[in-house]
């Protein structure tokens, strides 16, 4: 078997969250430290697509922002194509490497610079990686990039102020693939958008990765839209995986309670007669998590083992689970 293209491993990391020194010897008050990602370790294989899922500040995120090297990782490593990144961002092949893997980003109203033209925005990497010699070339190769995504080639003179949201995501997308990266990480790409315009923006990203082998990671919230685009799904909660597995097999057999909670929150008419349980309380201060496995305060299968001990993420049947009450079957 090929190595797989993106390869994580005890992928951490920490953020000081600390009040002013002044403040914390007045107050006498420690440094405060938030583990946005504790210990993830994935591999996602060439021209597949692994979704990240979980609620709102789980760390989707900052896995997203480690893996472009937007972040430094506090501990572990990422390799692309069996190289260590974060070596390889630090040398002379930083250059090669940033245009094999690109990110698109969760707001399009944020994301484009207002006072550029659209030419500018999407021939930018073009222009910083030398892959244009002159502007004839540049405006060539952007009208092309913009018809892949279904826009015209006229748009490239106008302002992203005078395109809709779904849209701007389009030449989000025009201006990642310029570089015709290999591995694009999107993070939450479709969130900001109307679900007619979603659907419109999630084809034609189905469409480009079977005509250019792309492999994606995808960060997304939504379930319906994993399901969609997903080919292996890993469910976060407050920094950690609890459950990576195929997505036929997590939607159809889900063994996390975590990942039962979160599918029994989709409304669905083929199971009116189901019995459901509800996402129960919140999810924990992330400068105060649990003891033990961080879920066990919301679980109705905790016991004391739970609470004491953190579980590790264990392979049974080919899905990998973190969870005490699957590995002793009182799930």
């Amino acid at each position: 078997m090929s190595r797989p293209l993106v390869e994580v491993d005890d992928l951490a990391k920490t953020f000081d969250v600390s009040a002013p020194w002044l403040n914390r010897v007045v107050e006498r008050k420690p440094k405060a430290f938030v583990h946005a990602v504790d210990g993830v370790s994935f591999a996602i294989e060439r021209g597949r697509t692994l979704a990240l899922v979980g609620e709102s500040g789980c760390g989707k995120s900052t896995v997203a922002r480690l893996l472009v090297g937007l972040y430094g990782a506090t501990r572990g490593s990422v390799s692309f194509d069996g190289e260590d990144i974060a070596r390889t961002l630090a040398g002379a092949g930083a250059g090669a490497l940033r245009r094999r893997m690109q990110m698109i980003f969760q707001d399009p109203y944020a994301s484009l610079n207002p006072r550029w033209q659209v030419l500018d925005i999407v021939a930018e990497p073009l222009r910083e990686h030398g892959l244009v010699r002159h502007d004839a070339e540049a405006r060539e190769r952007v009208a092309a990039l913009l018809a892949s995504v279904g826009l015209a080639a006229a748009d490239a003179a106008k302002f992203p102020h005078q395109f809709s949201g779904g849209q701007r995501q389009r030449i989000s997308i025009a201006r990642a693939l310029a570089t015709q990266p290999e591995f694009l990480v999107c993070d939450e790409p479709t969130s900001a958008l109307d679900v007619s315009v979603q659907a419109q923006v999630l084809n034609l990203m189905k469409d480009l990765q079977r005509g250019q082998g792309l492999t994606y990671l995808f960060i997304s919230h939504n379930l319906a839209v994993v399901r969609h685009m997903a080919d292996e799904v890993g469910v976060m909660y407050l920094g950690r995986l609890v459950e990576v597995a195929g997505k036929a097999e997590l939607f159809a057999r889900p063994r996390h309670p975590y990942t039962r909670m979160l599918l029994d929150a989709i409304p669905d008419i083929h199971m009116t007669g189901r019995a459901r349980t509800p996402v129960q309380g919140e999810v924990p201060n992330p400068l105060q998590p649990p003891t033990g496995c961080s879920f066990h305060p919301r679980c109705p299968l905790a016991n004391a083992r739970c609470k004491a001990e953190r579980p590790a993420l264990l392979e049974t049947g080919g899905v990998r689970v973190a969870c005490h009450a699957v590995e002793e079957g009182r799930g």
